[in-house]
């Protein structure tokens, strides 16, 4: 069995296949933190999914999954999957001991027609499929994958209990990060000790902090089916054409094609 759902008792690590993949229409969806023995790659065909990543070296990163981004998430490490929409989710499981070319740390890739379709078909896979036949379509995936482009877009998510409140609002979807300057009342702290807590448990400005997240909540909005003027509203954009070019200067295209030339 491959295509599951909410009655399909499921895990990863109890079943002895190599490659174990899955398929199902998911709604409204939080896994919760968990982890794997088996590594993990995490896609979605149609929709759009968030994941939250608690990674030894740098705490706790989130970052959004189009159609047009795919997920490895190694064996052993703390995640968390939500989807606010039905998502086409697709999970691939990996005994890594004996696939030793995948990666052994967090990677965001870019995926191309061909790699989408080897997940498709590799996620319908039946659990009881013999390795062996397994062979060369996994040779390829690998191959594929680890020519895939590098995405660099994992956003740090900072610890201050300060914070958490105004963080679990922004995950709601409901509301948007504002500037500096209008959240000192929200977090009962000065702009300068905000902007120290970002610079020391982000690495980055709060400034700065804010256009990614901006960038990857219109990513999730536009993935769910918002037209452009309705994420450049929600995110507080002056007009539709302040969007694009906030869009396109950091992902190098306009949001429809961006879109376009990856599905």
């Amino acid at each position: 069995m491959a295509i599951i759902d909410h009655t399909t008792g499921f895990e990863a690590d109890s079943i002895l296949a190599s490659v174990v993949g899955i398929a199902a229409d998911v709604g409204q969806h939080d896994s919760g933190m968990h982890q794997h023995q088996k590594a993990q790659l995490l896609y979605a065909p149609r929709g759009c999914m968030s994941i939250t990543v608690n990674d030894a070296k740098s705490g706790l990163l989130e970052c959004v999954l189009p159609p047009t981004k795919a997920a490895w998430i190694p064996a052993g490490v703390e995640h968390c999957a939500k989807m606010r929409n039905v998502v086409a989710y697709r999970s691939i499981y990996f005994d890594t001991e004996l696939f030793t070319e995948l990666p052994c740390s967090l990677k965001l890739v870019g995926v191309n027609p061909l790699l989408a379709a080897l997940i498709e078909r590799m996620a319908m896979w039946p659990w009881t499929m013999p390795s062996h036949q397994q062979t060369k379509l996994t040779a390829l995936f690998i191959e594929e994958f680890n020519l895939a482009e590098e995405l660099k877009l994992l956003l740090p998510i900072p610890s201050d209990k300060r914070l958490q409140a105004w963080l679990q609002r922004l995950q709601s979807g409901k509301y948007q990060a504002e500037q500096l300057n209008k959240m000192v009342n929200e977090i009962g702290a000065s702009e300068k000790t905000i902007s120290r807590i970002f610079s020391k448990q982000t690495g980055m400005s709060y400034q700065a902090w804010r256009q990614q997240w901006r960038l990857h909540s219109a990513i999730e909005k536009l993935a769910e089916g918002a037209s452009v003027s309705t994420v450049a509203f929600a995110l507080g954009f002056a007009s539709d054409s302040a969007f694009i070019s906030f869009f396109k200067q950091h992902m190098g295209s306009t949001p429809s094609q961006y879109f376009k030339l990856r599905n």
